[in-house]
């Protein structure tokens, strides 16, 4: 016989299930063809609009010590201007490359910093897999449709770290989030020598009245008697506020002169991963690799009229061909994406 408590912990199971919100990795479904068309639209148009001149506040801070013998260090604030150009958009796939001015108006100087590249309903992405590594995994086929990835790369374009993710409009406010992703430390922590070596974060991207932001929720890690543990929880706010206060003119001469050489490097870092299914390359804490200082110098004297265009493409080209290693073709084979939200 049915029981009173049975019969309530029958209808109250039913109503979790009616009332429970859809998990954030779940299929996207129950769009017509035109709401995927409007919302593809809607997504093109915040991604291209993080574009433009900016300037940029850089706000970090350590929140919760996740080991008992780590003290937090002190929150830090800075800043810059950046110049953020379109330099590829076929429609599925939009590649923003940032441009970091410095210097004074009268010698200001360029550094071609940090590059995102967008691409919608990925196969694939380019993750961090650990120090010097970066592999292709797959990116589950009943979360593509709908979503799309942003790899994002060094300054001298090899990989930094890559995630997927919807965009969605919640209270009214538009924003990307990715899904879990592996990254290597960024130079203000690598130059330290800290007790982590990677973070394991969520990024969001969302624009905003005259900018756009880029959050990040960062748990750095640190392996501890040979496990991968976390160390201390970082919350870092990037705020891009369009602003051409500064030498724009500068930027855009800088990235005309030098945008044949960068699509040349581009190209051959697509040629070491064609060539091994991966990227494995030695890090280096002031740059990122051992070889981005050389790369970046080249890119300067390009533009300072110092350096041919086509010796340093050959140069480029011999530094990623010794620089990188094929010793991932037997173990940077594509990988099943287990990051989940």
């Amino acid at each position: 016989m049915t029981t009173f408590h049975q019969i309530i912990g029958t209808a109250l199971f039913a109503m979790t299930l009616a009332t429970s919100p859809a998990l954030a990795d779940d299929p996207i479904e129950g769009r017509t063809a035109q709401q995927e068309q409007a919302s593809f639209a809607a997504d093109r148009a915040d991604i291209l609009a993080m574009a433009g001149n900016y300037k940029v506040t850089f706000d970090m801070q350590e929140t919760t010590a996740w080991h008992a013998d780590y003290e937090p260090i002190k929150a830090k604030i800075s800043g810059g201007h950046e110049s953020v150009h379109v330099i590829e958009d076929t429609g599925r796939k939009i590649v923003l490359q940032h441009l970091l001015v410095v210097g004074s108006d009268e010698d200001p100087f360029i550094v071609k910093h940090w590059r995102q590249d967008w691409e919608y309903e990925p196969e694939q992405i380019l993750a961090y897999a650990g120090p010097n590594t970066w592999v292709l995994k797959d990116v589950p086929e009943r979360l593509r449709k709908g979503r799309w990835s942003q790899t994002v790369y060094q300054v001298d374009d090899s990989p930094r770290y890559a995630g997927w993710g919807q965009w969605t409009t919640t209270n009214g406010v538009r924003r990307w989030r990715s899904n879990w992703t592996q990254r290597p430390l960024a130079r203000r922590d690598a130059t330290r020598n800290p007790v982590y070596d990677r973070y394991s974060a969520i990024n969001r991207h969302q624009p905003m009245p005259g900018g756009w932001i880029h959050w990040q929720d960062n748990t750095k890690m640190g392996l501890v008697e040979g496990k991968l543990v976390p160390i201390v929880q970082e919350s870092v706010l990037n705020t891009y506020r369009k602003f051409d206060g500064y030498p724009v003119a500068a930027a855009d001469r800088y990235w005309e002169q030098t945008q044949g050489y960068w699509k040349a490097v581009r190209d051959e870092w697509d040629a070491a991963l064609a060539r091994t299914g991966g990227i494995s390359i030695e890090e280096e804490a002031e740059t990122g690799t051992v070889i981005s200082g050389r790369l970046l110098e080249m890119g300067t004297r390009i533009a300072k009229g110092e350096m041919s265009e086509s010796a340093a493409i050959a140069e480029a080209r011999n530094l990623i061909r010794t620089g990188t290693s094929d010793g991932l073709a037997k173990t940077a084979q594509v990988t099943k994406a287990g990051d989940g939200y």
